[in-house]
């Protein structure tokens, strides 16, 4: 039985030293930590697994989460303080997973977004009901604004799984594409995680994120394995999610 599961090959097992591009781990602003104490909690935990380094993003959607730089930068900042007030040295970036709404427009041409890097990356997202209609129009204006759209879990969105030559198609409209870990098991769905596991074996993801929202995830999270044929590719996109954002 033992030598069965150290066969295993467990996703966190690759995570050291690695940059969380996608969580939701700052205090009261979106549906994950409601609070201090769970956000110190969940940084603990994925420190525990090798993760030192996040960028934050908690949601900027519409009246549901009409996040701000202002509101975004005084939650990380309130954690930043508990983190040094425990003598955590985890290290953190203020962003935003921004949905490509009605209001993000707005967002765009008031140039009030908090990308990752200088380099503009963006982490987006779009409805799982439905794309806009003007998805292709707002990549458009995001690209020639000069950012690189980040698009989250695109294995979520279910309507692409009848279409899944269109995941190329957003690349070269120029986007890049980001896996959430959960997506590797069953814990979206059995279709998401055969379209995440696809989309992996044809080497179309740039970044990996955890999207943890909350203590249960980080659970889930531990249990994640994959067969041997997926540990390069995996191993790529975490190297590229390091080297493009580890953070100094």
């Amino acid at each position: 039985m033992l030598s069965i599961l150290k066969s295993n090959n467990y996703l966190v097992d690759l995570f050291d030293g690695y940059t969380d591009i996608h969580n939701h781990i700052l205090p009261g602003i979106d549906d994950g930590a409601q609070n201090i104490e769970e956000s110190l909690a969940l940084v603990n935990e994925l420190n525990a697994l090798g993760v030192s380094h996040f960028i934050c993003t908690p949601h900027t959607m519409g009246d549901y989460y009409p996040n701000t730089p202002e509101t975004i930068h005084t939650a990380a900042s309130t954690l930043r303080k508990s983190l040094a007030a425990t003598e955590n040295k985890s290290q953190l970036k203020a962003s935003s997973e921004y949905m490509l709404d009605e209001e993000f427009s707005a967002h765009l041409k008031a140039g009030d977004l908090l990308p990752f890097t200088d380099d503009k990356h963006l982490l987006v997202e779009i409805s799982y009901l439905q794309p806009p209609i003007n998805l292709e129009e707002l990549l458009f204006d995001l690209t020639h604004a000069g950012y690189i759209p980040i698009l989250a879990h695109p294995e979520r969105y279910t309507y692409y799984h009848k279409k899944p030559e269109y995941y190329a198609e957003l690349q070269r409209l120029g986007c890049v594409l980001q896996l959430n870990a959960l997506s590797l098991s069953d814990y979206y769905g059995t279709s998401v995680k055969k379209m995440a596991l696809e989309l992996l074996d044809k080497d179309l993801y740039s970044f990996l994120g955890t999207d943890v929202h909350s203590l249960r995830h980080i659970s889930h999270l531990k249990k994640i394995t994959f067969k041997k044929k997926y540990k390069s590719n995996l191993q790529k996109i975490l190297s590229q999610t390091k080297e493009n954002f580890g953070l100094q």
